[in-house]
């Protein structure tokens, strides 16, 4: 139940997020799908459009919104193009994390790997970062180290 709630939480923030029409989230679709026929790998897609497979599944409990999590990860672009790779663990409390990853989490347990497909509703959206221009659809490959 508790999992049910939060769910249907999270699926509200995520939701009221309109800054981005229809036809602007249909096109990211699409790129997804076509990257991922190319690189002829089979995801699940939810219903806020991430696109995710889970590699191993982990033991233990399910991840928790109100968990901290350490994890490692890479995460590039489309074209292949790392634009961060954390070998060693990071932390952060799942509730702090970009979209994409939250709802990820939602379904891994500690020692899962993953690998996700984000558009840019789910990652940084239209903000202009660093090493992550605005709009980018985002690929995380990670794996889950620890769950407090």
């Amino acid at each position: 139940m508790t999992k049910i709630i939060t769910l249907f939480i999270l699926s509200l923030v995520l939701f009221s997020c309109g800054t981005y029409s229809e036809e602007q989230k249909k096109s990211f679709d699409q790129q997804i799908v076509t990257y991922l026929k190319k690189k002829d790998i089979k995801c699940n897609r939810t219903e806020s459009g991430m696109y995710y497979k889970i590699i191993e599944p982990g033991e233990g409990e399910f991840i928790q919104f109100t968990d901290i999590v350490s994890f490692s990860y890479k995460g590039s672009f489309l074209n292949g193009q790392t634009f961060d790779n954390h070998h060693y663990p990071v932390e952060f409390a799942v509730k702090d994390l970009i979209g994409a990853w939250k709802e990820i989490m939602l379904e891994l347990k500690p020692g899962a790997k993953a690998f996700l497909v984000a558009p840019p509703t789910l990652g940084y959206g239209d903000r202009d970062l660093e090493d992550i221009p605005p709009n980018s659809i985002l690929v995380f490959e990670m794996e889950i180290k620890g769950v407090k």
